[in-house]
């Protein structure tokens, strides 16, 4: 449970950097259930209690309290040796002086001062060893004791072992329902483990503290941090806050109710005393509404008509008056009230907000929309110029010799001038007026009807003004292949 700066930072001499609060944890992780001690600075010796001392086992687990009839005094967090009824353990000192004896009334604590035990010394390098030791065998003998509580055929679970510093005794921490007759599974653990042997009962939420993780909350587990008491927690108190009666999300790693829907129970039931009793149900005339929700904080209530969706938002001063009508046998028009005539709404000073270099969701939703249409004007646009040419391009092969007429030579059969003037593609209607009065009137000259002339003749520009088209003119007359089209037409 220890901070990550103990983990990470390491001195030259390999040694964890620790947080350098000089004295104490600041994330409270290094030792659990902390006490600040406030008397810090007090002079020693101030106090007839400065020989008292709370000493901390299994990393702030367990706590007792010891005193010391030697002269020496002992600092926070120094490891020393302590006197038990078995041998001896190893702990930390957690608190020494006044704040002793107020913890002591907290946890209803009996013993006299000369009944504590005593603080023998400071803990020495042999006596860290032998302490290490014996921690290390924990995680064996547990796994061990459950599998001989398993063949008994207990209804126990062993949620933790504790050694003794001196490994002369092995604490065996177990969760049960009811009653549990463990006579025989005492003779076992002691047959083979070869300690003296201590049994007892402790809770889930305890087990949890003693076990340590991290709450839904993303912190260290209130129970293994710095919660004592641990109260009964019920659904009434998630019914108080509107929360959602689900088990899952309710529950800590205990499988208990969470502790800490006790917190801001007292806040709760304090604001639901000005809500009005019976208020389930008021009658109108536009119809029986029913709570929907309340806004315990805020004093509102949202109600909604029957067959309806809008919900109406009242204070609790509208809903009384609705109460005390329906007392009456009368009813109300609407929930809302209706405004006199002479209701003028107070004009509110518009507030200027610096809303530079802020970003929210509907203006991100709206650039999104803006350049997915700007995206789809320029396809349609693309599409549009790709259409024509794709169409000229397919239409006269000839594109690329600048759109020349064709020129008659010799004999040319009809199926040659018909592809032409169908595969070819007037170029405005200006020029095509101008062209067929050109024809006309050399249609006229050359004594040949200007229909026939048309038809074997594509649409093309004059060519007469243009200089660099070449000399196609032969006295404006048909050839001889043409002639002999004409005279079998007019047989």
């Amino acid at each position: 449970m220890g901070c990550s700066s103990c983990g990470t930072r390491k001195t030259a001499d390999g040694k964890p950097a620790g947080c350098n609060s000089n004295g104490g944890c600041s994330t409270g992780g290094c030792n659990r259930l902390n006490t600040f001690n406030w008397l810090a600075d007090m002079p020693i010796g101030f106090n007839q209690n400065d020989n008292l001392y709370e000493i901390s086992f299994n990393n702030g687990s367990r706590k007792d309290y010891f005193r010391s009839d030697n002269a020496q005094y002992y600092d926070k967090n120094e490891w020393v040796v302590v006197e038990c009824k078995t041998g001896y353990d190893v702990g930390k000192v957690s608190l020494r002086g006044e704040l002793v004896t107020l913890q002591m009334k907290k946890k209803k604590v009996r013993t006299t001062k000369e009944e504590l035990g005593k603080v023998v010394r400071l803990a020495g390098e042999k006596d860290m060893l032998r302490w290490q030791e014996a921690k290390d065998k924990e995680q064996a003998t547990m796994v061990k004791a459950r599998v001989i509580a398993r063949d008994l055929k207990l209804a126990m679970k062993i949620g933790q072992v504790e050694y003794q510093a001196d490994g002369k005794k092995a604490t065996f921490y177990y969760i049960a329902d009811g009653r549990v007759d463990f006579r025989e599974l005492i003779k076992e653990y002691a047959r083979n483990f070869r300690v003296k042997i201590e049994m007892r009962q402790i809770g889930a939420r305890q087990e949890a503290g003693k076990i340590g993780g991290i709450g839904s909350c993303g912190r260290e587990l209130c129970c293994s941090t710095w919660l004592n008491n641990f109260k009964s927690v019920s659904t009434t108190a998630a019914r108080y806050q509107n929360l959602a009666i689900n088990q899952s999300k309710l529950s800590g790693q205990c499988g208990r109710l969470k502790c800490c829907l006790n917190y801001e129970l007292d806040s709760y039931l304090d604001a639901l005393q000005h809500f009005p009793k019976n208020n389930e149900f008021l009658k109108t005339e536009a119809g029986d509404a029913r709570l929907v929700k309340t806004d315990i904080f805020k004093g509102m209530l949202w109600y909604q008509y029957k067959g309806e969706i809008k919900l109406h938002a009242i204070d609790i001063e509208r809903v009384n008056e609705i109460l005390a009508l329906n007392a009456q046998n009368e009813k109300p028009a609407t929930l809302i009230p209706e405004r006199d005539e002479n209701f003028v709404e107070e004009d509110e000073e518009p507030t200027l907000v610096d809303g530079s270099g802020m970003l929210t969701l509907d203006v991100l939703e709206k650039t999104s929309k803006r350049n997915k249409r700007k995206q789809q004007r320029k396809r349609r646009n693309e599409r549009k110029r790709t259409k024509p040419n794709k169409s000229k391009s397919s239409s006269t092969p000839s594109s690329k010799s600048g759109n020349k007429p064709p020129q008659s030579k010799g004999n040319t059969s009809r199926r040659t001038n018909n592809k032409s003037q169908t595969n070819k593609q007037p170029t405005s209607k200006k020029s095509n007026t101008a062209d067929q009065k050109t024809k006309q009137q050399q249609n006229k000259s050359s004594k040949i009807p200007s229909t026939n002339q048309n038809k074997n003749k594509p649409n093309t520009p004059n060519t007469e003004n243009t200089p660099n088209t070449p000399n196609t003119q032969k006295g404006n007359q048909p050839s001889k292949g043409k002639n002999k089209f004409f005279k079998k037409r007019k047989k």
